[in-house]
């Protein structure tokens, strides 16, 4: 009886842009991406004035972007996109550790933060990352991004105008109030009176009616959608330890649909 082959398939092809204003980093850039057979450069921008005409006219999935760049361009771009309707997601390129610029940028939209020495394994992978929905940070960047989102008042994400919430339950916004204030799945059980299992059960309904994959994206779309602007304050220190996967040494991912105990 003849053995029947199967074809593994390729994986997807990742369609990037890239808008950096120094030419060298550019031109390396492009030859680290290059030879990786589901990447493709659609699009290399050195003017930060040309970043929305790229993203219109090439339709990318990722978008790497030095907020940097001359004239505040990238920091405009970033803004235009996060009001807009396009899909693509933006990692940042940063060349210094200015936690206050990343916390900026994630709510701003971006989906990711890589520092421009990365070495070529890390990079590669968070752009594999943030393609299929995770979030990408290294571990401190993500201590500071829940330190500006956590807040003992001013937290609470309900807004009439917003249609997710109005898709919560009472008990549900609670919920998303504690979860950006950094508490963790057993604590937030004893605050309402419920079991770990019900907190869980109500993150993950939270999640799905919100179409976010974990509590970073909850904390963010919160952030996004409330009516006044969190203060930054002290955020519980169980939130930054608490990831289930670390990709790699000081870097976080987190994947889709984890529900932190």
């Amino acid at each position: 009886m003849p053995h029947t082959r199967f074809r593994v398939p390729d994986p997807p092809e990742i369609r990037i842009a890239i808008a950096d204003g120094h030419p060298n980093f550019l031109a390396s850039l492009c030859n680290l991406l290059t030879p990786e057979g589901d990447f493709r450069v659609v699009a290399r921008v050195g003017d930060s004035r040309e970043i929305l005409e790229a993203i219109e006219e090439h339709e990318p999935d990722i978008l790497l972007l030095d907020l940097c760049m001359p004239g505040s361009g990238g920091w405009t771009a970033l803004k235009k996109l996060w009001t807009s309707s396009v899909k693509t997601k933006v990692i940042v390129l940063a060349a210094s550790k200015d936690k206050n610029q990343f916390v900026q940028a994630m709510r701003f939209g971006a989906r990711g933060v890589v520092m421009k020495d990365t070495g070529a394994e890390l990079f590669i992978k968070s752009i594999r990352k943030v393609h299929t929905g995770e979030i990408w940070l290294d571990s401190d960047s993500m201590m500071a991004v829940m330190r500006q989102f956590s807040s003992t008042s001013e937290a609470t994400p309900a807004s009439s105008r917003d249609e997710g919430f109005l898709r919560l339950t009472q008990r549900e916004l609670e919920m998303v109030t504690l979860v950006t204030q950094g508490f963790r799945n057993k604590e937030i059980a004893q605050k309402l009176s419920v079991s770990e299992q019900t907190v869980k059960n109500h993150l993950h309904n939270i999640f799905d009616k919100l179409a976010v994959s974990d509590r970073l994206e909850l904390a963010l779309y919160a952030v996004h959608h409330s009516t006044g602007a969190p203060r930054i304050a002290g955020a519980n220190p169980h939130i930054a330890t608490t990831a289930d996967v670390v990709s790699a040494p000081g870097y976080l991912h987190l994947p889709k649909g984890c529900v932190w105990s």
